[in-house]
């Protein structure tokens, strides 16, 4: 970013020498003085520590569903955690929100509590294995289901090294994975059925799980196609399958009962994080109760922090709020406007682009028509996207610095906060152009 960054700079500097690359995930580290550092967050807004206010977009990667430090929720988890934070025993808070859960999702007959998304997909293709008794598993190229070893492959390679889509190759996306792990992996490209199918023809009876988003959600929020979802459950069916959902982003954000309701599909595990508590940490599993049941019966998931007050509070309050209010139709009607919006500036100045996700949870692509998998997404103009995220952000607009990560809406915006956007994009758009 252009914008003068004196205080963030000098944080950089400090925090290099305790924290690699100076922050505490990967993702927040955007280069070497262009790196910011956050001073607050309330409502749909973002200030830095050198005073720069933004419209947010990027929702802390998206589990901020009602705002940033919504009032409601802040209250709920105030007042129970005074009554203690955590305990080696279960309180009935938690009860009460694996029962709401189980309310609003059609696929849920019981829950486990996690502390990440990633905990809660690697304890998921554990209960996969046990129950099927098989240990491979089949995921999409440029799908992300945490930072565990089992799904860390062929998510932010460079395609070129994926091979053929017919016979892709599993390519582990960090040093430090097992190579051995790459027998229990197979990776293929996303919304290509009749790959699937061939494969499923040859191994199908050696898999355990197929886990999948049901949109890209770190890869340009590229949307299943017409009936893919319910083509992996009919191959799930077929062969036995464990049919994993990963709805930690799409998760009380698409819809209150999440992709399940959206698409209509019961799959027979699902994992979720991000929007069940608005940015507080919690995260789950749960699926059919025939194989939820196994856990405890030979079967090993746990953790000191899995009941914590503040995250379970926090998911109360936050479904609470959903079942009560409009939330996820509000958003929708404003992201409907601002995809509209966007589109419609791209067009009134000859850019290519397609725009992809949900209202709640969109990206566009510039420089190509369609994209459907990480491969076709590659060919997009990704330089042409960064320069405009720049100019966004210089002008108070903040999506993520990294093309593949989509716009996360709140409940928190409202229509100034698209008017807004909208007149610094156009404005955006034409610089980046010129």
């Amino acid at each position: 970013m252009n914008a003068p960054m004196p205080k963030s700079n000098a944080l950089q500097k400090r925090a290099w020498k305790v924290l690699p690359l100076g922050v505490n995930s990967n993702f927040r580290f955007w280069g070497d003085g262009i790196t910011p550092y956050i001073q607050k967050a309330k409502g749909a807004y973002l200030w830095d520590v050198d005073g720069h206010k933004y419209i947010d977009y990027r929702m802390a990667f998206g589990p901020i569903i009602l705002g940033h430090a919504w009032d409601e929720v802040n209250d709920k988890v105030t007042s129970e955690i005074e009554q203690g934070i955590l305990a080696a025993m279960t309180y009935e808070l938690e009860i009460e929100v694996a029962e709401k859960m189980v309310k609003l999702c059609p696929g849920l007959d019981m829950v486990r509590f996690a502390c990440s998304g990633t905990e809660a997909t690697m304890h998921a293709i554990r209960v996969a294995r046990a129950y099927i008794g098989r240990e491979r598993i089949i995921k999409f190229e440029g799908m992300y289901h945490g930072f565990q070893d089992y799904t860390l492959w062929s998510t932010y390679a460079p395609v070129e090294a994926y091979g053929n889509p017919r016979n892709p190759i599993p390519v582990p996306s960090s040093s430090g994975i097992p190579r051995s792990l790459n027998q229990m992996v197979v990776t293929l490209p996303f919304n290509a059925p009749d790959i699937l199918e061939r494969t499923l023809k040859s191994i199908g009876e050696q898999v355990a799980a197929i886990i999948v988003e049901p949109c890209m959600g770190n890869c340009g929020a590229i949307l299943p196609q017409k009936n893919f979802l319910q083509f992996i459950r009919k191959q799930c069916n077929k062969y036995g399958i464990v049919m994993i959902l990963d709805e930690v982003k799409t998760g009380f954000r698409i819809a209150n009962g999440g992709a399940q309701e959206y698409y209509r599909i019961k799959p027979d595990l699902t994992t979720y994080a991000k929007a069940l508590a608005n940015g507080y940490p919690l995260a789950a599993f749960g699926g059919r109760k025939e194989i939820m049941s196994i856990i405890g019966h030979g079967v090993a998931q746990g953790g000191t922090f899995t009941n914590n007050k503040p995250g379970v509070a926090a998911a109360w309050a936050t479904l609470t709020i959903l079942q009560r209010e409009p939330v996820i139709k509000t958003i929708e009607t404003l992201g409907r406007r601002l995809m509209g919006g966007i589109g419609k500036i791209f067009e009134e100045q000859g850019i290519p682009y397609c725009m992809n996700g949900y209202p709640a949870m969109f990206s566009y692509a510039i420089g190509v028509e369609e994209v459907s998998d990480q491969r076709s997404w590659n060919a997009s103009d990704k330089e042409h996207y960064l320069a405009l995220a720049e100019a966004l952000m210089e002008r108070g607009v903040m999506p993520d610095y990294d093309p593949r990560e989509p716009w996360f809406l709140c409940y928190a915006h409202g229509e100034k906060e698209i008017d807004d956007t909208l007149t610094i994009f156009r404005e955006a758009v034409k610089t980046v152009k010129r």
